[in-house]
């Protein structure tokens, strides 16, 4: 990425450091037990794989044997090295804009300086507040890296497994942990499925995205101005009226243009698409293999209704990460549905291209996506 005067947009080493520094220390774990723990997870995801394709009859394109992608499990540092490496990568076309217009401004190299520092510290603090809650991810954008394991860096992906959260979830909910380790595996397993069965999926989500960068606003001024609007609603100084016409949105959707809005929307339904997937297939497979399935999914959604402390249940609503909860309750409700009406190859059709996927008003309407996709294919 070029830069001004050396100086980049975000100081990426410094929100690695922010965050290592800042994030919570994972629960009490004896070597021996990490050492086995790792292993068991590695074990659970590669039993995931024929546990998920049998299930929802997906294979990946090209592959007749295991996947390709690699599988690491992390600590939490290593989970805020492997995204930060990933938002680097997809967010390198806007920052490049934004340096720019910055080099045209007056003192654009001293701004990009204090910039760079700033926004690394704030990336720092958001993911050191995450690196404690995910306990898996299909990282989709996964850049090569030198901050990994050699041989990681794969542009097909990578599946992280956190092994610190998996055991802390684990043991706060009491649940027996053979069985949530395999339950989660199988949820993180559904989704390097999903991107390695459908080849057309990991750019079409892409080309979303950078549609999305590509209308942000670069000019200070109205970035200040959408700012202060923020801030204004999450203070509380919005009228009643306002606050029913912002509809309770985050900041993330706040500072949106309109054209932004809209591509959030399709992305949206993607994402409860895929997540709601994930959820379908570990409950559906989970009662063969996860004994204490049915367990689990009470103790796990209890414990996602009712969320962390005030501090915590604030952070989620300034960044919209209640939007991601209802994704997943949103989209397993349209996938059942779907299987329900139409069984697994009906619904399978929604990986045929782009315009097979549900819009975000089909994820709450079922009956509306079968109406049009199986009757264009039916006719």
């Amino acid at each position: 990425m070029t830069s001004i005067g050396g100086a980049e947009m975000v100081d990426w080493n410094l929100a690695v450091a922010t965050a290592t520094r800042l994030v919570r220390p994972g629960p009490d774990v004896s070597r021996d037990d990490a050492r086995a723990i790792v292993a068991e997870l590695r074990a659970h995801a590669k039993a995931s794989e024929s546990h998920v394709r049998e299930f929802t009859r997906m294979f990946p394109e090209g592959a007749s044997e295991a996947h390709d992608t690699p599988v690491l499990v992390v600590d939490r540092p290593g989970w805020v090295r492997a995204n930060v490496a990933g938002f680097k990568a997809v967010l390198t076309p806007l920052l490049e804009k934004m340096q720019e217009r910055r080099a045209s401004m007056p003192g654009g190299a001293v701004l990009g300086a204090v910039g760079g520092k700033v926004t690394g510290v704030e990336l720092g603090m958001l993911l050191s507040f995450l690196a404690s809650r995910v306990l898996g991810q299909y990282e989709t954008f996964a850049p090569a890296t030198r901050d990994l394991p050699a041989g990681t860096g794969h542009g097909a992906g990578r599946l992280l497994l956190v092994a610190p959260n998996i055991v802390h979830v684990e043991r706060e909910l009491e649940v027996a942990p053979h069985d949530f380790r395999l339950w989660v595996c199988l949820h993180e397993e559904t989704h390097r499925t999903q991107f390695t069965a459908v080849p057309w999926l990991r750019d079409h989500l892409e080309s979303e995205i950078q549609a999305f960068l590509a209308e942000t606003e670069v000019d200070p001024s109205t970035l200040l101005e959408r700012f202060r609007e923020a801030a204004q609603a999450l203070s509380g100084n919005k009228t009643e009226a306002e606050d029913d016409a912002e509809g309770g949105r985050s900041l993330v959707e706040i500072v949106q243009t309109p054209a932004q809005r809209e591509i959030l929307s399709r992305l949206t339904a993607v994402m409860s698409l895929l997540e709601g997937h994930a959820d379908y297939v570990m409950d559906g497979v989970g009662p063969q293999v996860v004994p204490s399935v049915a367990e689990i999914r009470e103790k796990f959604q209890q414990r996602r209704a009712k969320g962390a402390g005030r501090l915590d249940q604030a952070l989620r609503k300034l960044l919209g990460l209640d939007a991601k909860l209802r994704q997943y309750k949103d989209g397993e409700k349209f996938v059942r549905a779907v299987c329900e009406s139409v069984g697994m190859d009906g619904f399978n059709r929604v990986w045929t291209s782009p315009n097979t996927l549900p819009t975000k008003a089909e994820i709450a309407k079922p009956a509306d996506w079968i109406a049009r996709v199986h009757s264009k294919t039916e006719s």
